[in-house]
């Protein structure tokens, strides 16, 4: 088949590499700073707040196995993208990636500044940074892990490896804090023992908290973006993913039960970042480490975000989605690296009018919307190729809770708090069929195109997959 052909990006990533890209995915700033949010809206009650992290981390575990399925019968670059195509055809596939194209190089470019900001803080004490010196620090970030990762998908790897693990350890410098603090403070051990006791929350709060929390586990999804990068995938995709997210999930309930340790929970909901507030009070001679951590995190968590964007990109110029040049592979590393230097670009627009990354916020929406048709695309796969190669089966109940799940994480705040905003989301993601009739549906082409295309392509020494680099890739 002319998609096996194709197939020509090394297979450099290994079982430890798979887990430390997911968990560096998860965990970004959010454990860090925004706890608030999930015991807030939780009316300060510890056991209900406690409750969300744990069905959170549930939720996300449920819809990492469903894409472990997909993940494993259909090992292509690309993720939700290259599943959506296969399950409900090439029209959602197109909505998909034109709303990806804008909206993952926004958050990549919110990462970037919030790095800046936490990385440059400590120089200037209580005064704000200026935002030139945090702007250019942003774009100087995205284009050093933009070239590394068009570079080489060892070297980032490794990256990613030594970040993960360097966030993992600030994590259980908080979680073992925590454990130690309990054991010697009664009136920490009674706010866990009392839990329930304040106020309970009705649904819509609960609704609330749960975006929160789900929130905080945003990017479980990553791996299959780099299924076809991947050692062996029928075995390390099912095992990386039951690996990584029940870590994180044990390592978030220990960090915020080391935060409610520590802090009453009015001085959690009172604090911009709660690990700094954690670490003034607990290790204050060493309280810097927590700020530094966070922007370890952060780094992080994009080099990984820039990696599975680099690979959506690809997957969606060899389906012809996007312009040929960007599904080419450099012939001497064999990496993506239009696709990078095309993501990295989009990116760094974001960056330097920064209030545009506002309007991503109203593009929550569109990622729960994606995931309920991937999971669609598999409930899909089931009865239309019920002899498709499926090394690992997710029990078939689990996709429709995550279908039912998505649709009401996509209304629920379009219904609680109606906002144009929403309007001109929705709008965006029409405004596909645009682009989609006359250049996908009817394949109009532009013959001077193709000259840019080729001048391109000398300059960047990149070839497409399935020709000459076939040799050189192997």
């Amino acid at each position: 088949r002319k998609e096996n052909a194709k197939m020509q990006l090394k297979r450099n990533i290994g079982y430890f590499e798979g887990v430390s890209f997911i968990i560096g995915s998860i965990v970004g700033a959010g454990i860090f700073v925004s706890p608030t949010g999930v015991l807030k809206h939780s009316l300060l009650n510890v056991g209900v707040a406690l409750t969300i992290w744990t069905a959170s981390g549930l939720v996300s575990l449920m819809g990492s196995l469903c894409y472990a399925e997909l993940g494993t019968a259909l090992p292509f670059s690309g993720g939700e993208y290259s599943h959506i195509k296969r399950g409900l055809g090439s029209l959602p596939a197109f909505v998909f990636i034109w709303t990806s194209t804008f909206t993952k190089p926004a958050s990549n470019a919110a990462r970037a500044l919030l790095f800046a900001e936490y990385a440059t803080q400590p120089f200037y004490g209580i005064c704000p940074a200026p935002e030139v010196l945090k702007k250019c620090l942003a774009l100087a970030v995205l284009w050093s892990l933009g070239i590394l990762n068009g570079r080489s998908v060892k070297m980032a790897a490794w990256v990613q490896t030594v970040f993960t693990l360097l966030k993992m350890m600030a994590l259980s410098v908080i979680a073992v804090g925590g454990i130690v603090l309990i054991g010697g403070r009664k009136e920490s051990l009674a706010r866990f023992e009392d839990a329930f006791s304040s106020e309970i929350p009705n649904a819509s709060q609960i609704a609330e908290a749960f975006f929160q929390g789900l929130y905080a586990y945003g990017g479980w999804w990553s791996l299959n973006y780099m299924a076809e990068e991947m050692k062996n995938p029928s075995r390390n995709i099912p095992l990386t993913v039951m690996t990584a997210v029940p870590a994180v999930i044990v390592f978030y309930l220990l960090v915020n039960i080391s935060y409610l340790s520590v802090l009453t929970p009015k001085e959690i909901v009172s604090s911009v970042a709660v690990a700094v507030t954690w670490a003034d009070r607990v290790i204050p001679s060493v309280a810097w480490i927590i700020p530094v951590s966070v922007a370890v995190s952060i780094f992080g968590a994009l080099n990984s975000s820039m990696f599975t964007l680099g690979r959506l990109s690809y997957a969606g110029s060899q389906s012809g989605h996007l312009p040929v040049l960007i599904s080419m592979l450099n012939v001497h590393s064999c990496t993506p690296a239009p696709a990078m230097i095309f993501s990295t670009t989009i990116a760094s627009i974001f960056i330097i009018p920064s209030d545009l990354i506002m309007l991503t916020n109203y593009f929550g929406f569109s990622a729960w919307l994606m995931i309920g048709l991937t999971c669609a695309s598999l409930i899909v796969l089931r009865y239309r190729e019920p002899h498709l190669h499926r090394p690992y089966k997710v029990f078939l109940p689990v996709p429709f809770v995550m279908v039912a799940m998505s649709f009401f994480l996509v209304l629920a705040p379009i219904v609680w708090s109606p906002n144009l905003q929403y309007v001109y989301a929705f709008l965006f993601m029409l405004g596909s069929l645009v682009v989609y009739l006359p250049f996908i549906h009817l394949k109009l082409h532009f013959a001077f195109l193709d000259k840019i295309t080729c001048h391109l392509q000398l300059l960047l020494e990149v070839c497409p997959a399935d020709e000459s680099a076939e040799s050189k890739c192997e």
